[in-house]
């Protein structure tokens, strides 16, 4: 190719990329699906209903959509991953023994096949919120070990939202007794914050790179987060 030609295909790239974004992945990450419960049911559900070609473009989507909301645009913005494995077992439970739909630890994924072949509804559906909400918990920062659960829980459950995957039974907005008190009552109390400063999300997640401090709230949005969740309950009359 004659260097002409060359210097057109590179304005081209630049161009395009320029149109649709961030359309061009710099970064690859490898994502493994494996069925590990492929004789159990949820595990012939998953290969049936789901799929592990299916499961993989869930999470390269999931990916890019919290890299956006999270205002991560270069490499240096997050993580340094590079693959992430995603296991269907056949159960999950935690050491309370509670079992769990899903589940995160050190980049990879677990989804519970009981779940899958327990669930009412779309299944197909409420694994790919499921995923939206693990991957999220790949890729954001947790203030160093710092931050409540219910905060890290509830930015997953954000991002689920914001994907518009909400699951059956979700809170609505203005329930739940405290701001932390995780998952949806979290994310509900979150998207009200986001409201009042777009980005307020992705910005209280960078300051989570490194630690926490409730006072995140006030330098962000200039009231402390309890009269944050007073106005909240006060705007939907709970």
């Amino acid at each position: 190719m004659g260097r002409p030609a060359l210097m057109i295909l590179v304005i081209s790239l630049v161009t395009l990329s320029a149109l649709h974004g961030m359309i061009i992945h710099v970064e690859a990450v490898d994502y493994v699906v494996t069925n590990q419960a492929e004789t159990a049911p949820g595990g012939i559900i998953f290969n049936n209903q789901i799929g592990a070609g299916y499961a993989q473009q869930t999470m390269d989507a999931a990916t890019q959509l919290i890299w956006g909301l999270f205002q991560q645009a270069t490499a240096a913005d997050r993580k340094d991953i590079t693959q992430v494995p995603l296991l269907i077992v056949e159960n999950i439970v935690l050491p309370n023994g509670q079992s769990v739909p899903a589940a995160t630890s050190n980049n990879q994924i677990l989804v519970n096949a009981g779940y899958l072949n327990s669930y009412m509804g779309d299944v197909k559906q409420e694994f790919t919120g499921i995923v939206y909400h693990e991957m999220t918990h790949v890729w954001q920062w947790n203030g160093a070990g710092q931050a409540p659960i219910g905060l890290t829980e509830g930015i997953a459950d954000f991002v689920r939202l914001k994907a518009n995957y909400p699951a059956n039974g979700w809170a609505q907005p203005g329930d739940g007794t405290k701001w932390d008190e995780g998952y949806s009552v979290t994310a509900r109390f979150l998207d009200y914050c986001d409201g009042l400063r777009n980005g307020f999300v992705a910005e209280l997640n960078k300051k989570m790179r490194d630690g926490y401090n409730v006072n995140f709230f006030m330098d962000l949005l200039g009231k402390s987060v309890d009269q944050l969740w007073s106005d909240y309950k006060a705007k939907y009359g709970n």
